[in-house]
């Protein structure tokens, strides 16, 4: 699976340029409806032709991108995926209450993680060393909460409730919980 780091980098990249493109169509338009002299507008040729432009801009890179989602295939086909490893994972009193000091999972390998509170709506995150984020969800009370995630790279990684569950909830973080290897 390719890192979620490299996936946002690429989507940045792409989405930048197409900002700019609408920010240079909305600048051009501006100044063509303002500038001194007769006839002060925008030809209607000339104006749908760059609307047209970005609207295919925009769908043919929604298009491209969204086959770069790592995580996209893995939900489309759940049904056929076996785990190599499922943790199950409790959260109780603003504690996570793990199956294992650290958890260890070996690199590629496609974990299940069953995530179930006993009181309130919680948060369920794995951050990079950095805090970055790999991916989270939100743990509902009485709901199947599972999230199955292929491990592309090595490293060691934190567990964090990524939602407001009161003032306790602050210090919900388990350190070198997860370890890739």
């Amino acid at each position: 699976m390719v890192d979620t780091n490299a996936v946002l980098l690429g989507q940045t990249i792409a989405y930048t340029f197409y900002v700019i493109a609408i920010l240079l169509v909305m600048a051009w338009f501006g100044y063509q409806i303002t500038k001194k002299g007769k006839g002060n507008f925008v030809k209607p040729v000339y104006f749908y032709s760059f609307v047209s432009f970005l609207v295919v801009l925009g769908v043919s890179l929604h298009f491209v991108t969204h086959a770069t989602i790592p995580w996209k295939p893995i939900d489309l086909n759940r049904d056929k995926i076996t785990p190599d490893k499922v943790f199950e994972i409790n959260i109780k009193d603003h504690q996570f209450i793990l199956p294992e000091k650290e958890m260890a999972i070996n690199k590629e390998e496609m974990v299940l993680f069953k995530v179930t509170s006993e009181d309130l709506t919680y948060g369920f995150g794995l951050f990079r060393p950095d805090n970055s984020m790999i991916f989270q969800m939100q743990v509902v009370p009485g709901h199947t909460n599972d999230i199955l995630w292929k491990f592309a790279n090595p490293g060691t990684f934190t567990i964090r409730s990524t939602e407001y569950s009161g003032w306790k909830g602050y210090n919900m973080i388990v350190k070198d919980a997860v370890v890739v290897k």
